[in-house]
């Protein structure tokens, strides 16, 4: 049975469930499956080598999305190249698409969590109520260990954008 946890996060105020694990920094990274596009998928085993930052948005056509893929987008230039940004959200592969396009994204790879939710539950962020990936960021070193995790408890809010990139930066 999938793990259910109330009490843990907010709308707007109001309570949402989470549905999957809350994972800690130490624990391996569970694989995942999501869309690239239509037609090709991606998981954790595609970034192997890579120290991997991934960035959950509901939507990417909210503002508070739209702030935090902008700057993780701007702060991957600085990383490097052994540094890999993951964008995931459920919106479909069109709308990402469409949506880095306009907003001259071209350093976070955008990946769709819409078919199955497959990300959003097993990192327990899928939100029961929605159907939307809670906001939230992990840090994954090249074993794919997780060194940083937050989960937001409320939806509207920012991550803390340094610590996620002072995590990043350590494992350099």
């Amino acid at each position: 049975m999938t793990q259910e946890r109330t009490g843990v996060a907010t709308f707007k105020g109001n309570p949402i469930t989470l549905v999957g694990p809350e994972l800690k920094a130490g624990d391996s990274a569970p694989d995942f499956t999501v869309s690239k596009n239509l037609l090709e998928n991606a998981s954790l085993s595609d970034y192997a080598g890579k120290i991997k930052l991934i960035s959950v948005v509901p939507s990417l056509d909210t503002g508070v999305c739209d702030a935090q893929t902008r700057r993780f987008n701007s702060e991957a230039a600085e990383l490097g190249d052994d540094v890999v940004i993951l964008t995931i959200s459920t919106d479909l592969p069109f709308a990402q698409a469409r949506w880095c396009g306009a907003a001259g994204i071209d350093r976070v790879i955008t990946l769709s969590d819409h078919k199955e939710a497959a990300f959003g539950q097993a990192y327990g962020v899928l939100i029961k109520e929605f159907r939307l990936d809670m906001r939230s960021i992990f840090v994954i070193d090249k074993n794919n260990k997780l060194t940083y995790t937050e989960y937001l408890g409320e939806m509207s809010e920012h991550p803390n954008y340094d610590a996620a990139i002072a995590a990043v930066k350590e494992l350099l």
